[in-house]
């Protein structure tokens, strides 16, 4: 499916605030035109009729962890790229807390040489901060990475930035755009301990969420945006899990104006503390999954624009690894392949608009990382398209999984829609459960 001209008829696009119904020409790997109708001028150019499916900007997902190079059991780039792409993810910006951590130049560049050869999906990486790498930091060249991730309460692997003052060199110095995990270490310590005496090791999962709290949340979120108004820097929180962070975020600056920025993520939009007793450490993420008027609060924001970015946080381990008691279960779970279909399950239920569902998956991914040419369905950008059918039921199941890890937050739930196709640079990359050309992916650029 290398063509080299496509024309999309009879799509309902998604874009910038609208649904039209139109064609869309894609030359090369570039969109050429948009209008009502468009004619094939020739036989050399590939029809595909969208037959009244809404066609979308390719999400952008801000935060994910593909656990390559060193966690590979777990995952890659190249299996949960696949995964990505056949839930509507075009593009990915993946973290640093890989094995060895990403945190210099040198094994930075080794992993952009992995995607170049294995990724199904448009790819960049955050460098990582630590307490001793500012020196490397300040090489970075902020054109051609996403952004520097700093850790400010410990999740998986040892990144933790907990020095006040290394935290505020940081801050000073860097151009970069910071994205920050935001939980409060020594509250996080302090309700551990209280709990582990109690129980031991095989702490209830319910508690998860009064220990990694919310006064833990809000503690460190607080800190990071007084350490970004002092220094000028530009912040972007990723996943709130609390009602009462998103009041520290404004919705009355456009995007491409904010200095602070924050993300919600698909779990936090889905789950509460109800889900524990069912689904076990299976939901077990930093930060936890809390309650559900958290989760209304959460979606409030989201819509009101306190909120800017749905992400996923695509975090998987093994379920052996997942199955363990509480202090040794990991944190994290795969939700590449689902996102897009649990964002619109909740736009199904009138909660969110398709296209606010747009504007926050793909539209201000891009503006907020200034992605070149992305995120957006217009003439002289990437043709990044997802068909998406809202009306073709299908349940998660063990046989149509992707990720290398096998198993699901969602499986036995049933989802209205169903991404059918998915394009990459203007090559038809997946179709209903089958892949194409998968070297179509390219990486990331940004206008900066």
């Amino acid at each position: 499916m290398q063509q080299k001209t496509i024309l999309i008829k009879n799509a309902n696009i998604v874009n910038e605030g609208s649904v039209f119904n139109g064609d869309i020409l894609i030359e090369g790997e570039y969109i050429k035109e948009i209008s009502k109708s468009i004619s094939a001028k020739s036989a050399d150019v590939h029809v595909f009729d969208a037959e009244g499916k809404y066609v979308l900007p390719g999400v952008i997902d801000d935060q994910v962890h593909f656990r390559e190079p060193g966690l590979t059991h777990k995952a890659n780039i190249e299996t949960e790229s696949k995964a990505a792409i056949a839930g509507g993810i075009t593009s990915f910006i993946e973290m640093p807390n890989t094995n060895p951590q990403t945190t210099t130049i040198e094994k930075l560049e080794e992993k952009f040489e992995i995607a170049a050869k294995t990724s199904s999906a448009n790819y960049s990486f955050m460098f990582g901060g630590t307490n001793d790498n500012l020196d490397e930091i300040l090489k970075v060249d902020a054109k051609n990475v996403a952004a520097l991730k700093l850790f400010l309460g410990s999740s998986t692997g040892s990144m933790l930035v907990d020095n006040p003052d290394v935290l505020e060199n940081i801050f000073s110095k860097t151009n970069l755009l910071i994205a920050v995990h935001c939980e409060d270490e020594g509250t996080i310590k302090r309700n551990f301990e209280s709990y582990l005496k109690q129980y031991g090791d095989d702490i209830p999962i319910k508690y998860h969420p009064e220990i990694r709290s919310e006064d833990a949340c809000y503690l460190s979120s607080s800190k990071a945006i007084a350490l970004a108004k002092k220094t000028g820097a530009r912040l972007h929180v990723f996943h709130l899990s609390t009602g009462k962070e998103t009041h520290l975020f404004d919705n009355k600056i456009p995007l491409k104006d904010k200095k602070i920025t924050a993300e919600v993520c698909v779990h936090h939009l889905w789950f509460s503390d109800k889900d524990y007793d069912e689904k076990g450490t299976r939901i077990k993420w930093n930060p936890a999954v809390k309650t559900q008027t958290d989760k209304a609060q959460l979606l409030e924001a989201l819509l009101d624009d306190r909120i800017d970015v749905i992400a996923t946080d695509h975090a998987p381990h093994t379920i052996e690894e997942k199955e363990n008691v509480y202090t040794k279960a990991p944190s994290g779970g795969p939700l590449v392949q689902h996102a897009l279909p649990a964002i619109l399950e909740i736009h199904h239920q009138g909660k969110i608009s398709i296209e606010k569902v747009v504007e926050k998956m793909c539209h201000n991914p891009a503006i907020l990382f200034q992605i070149e040419k992305r995120g957006f369905i217009k003439e002289g950008y990437f043709a990044d398209l997802v068909f998406v059918d809202l009306n073709s039921p299908w349940t998660v199941n063990k046989d149509n999984i992707l990720y290398k890890c096998g198993w699901s937050p969602f499986e036995g739930t049933t989802f209205k829609s169903r991404i059918t196709h998915t394009f990459i640079n203007g090559s038809l990359a997946y179709k209903n459960f089958k892949f194409y050309n998968v070297n179509a992916a390219k990486r990331l650029t940004f206008d900066r």
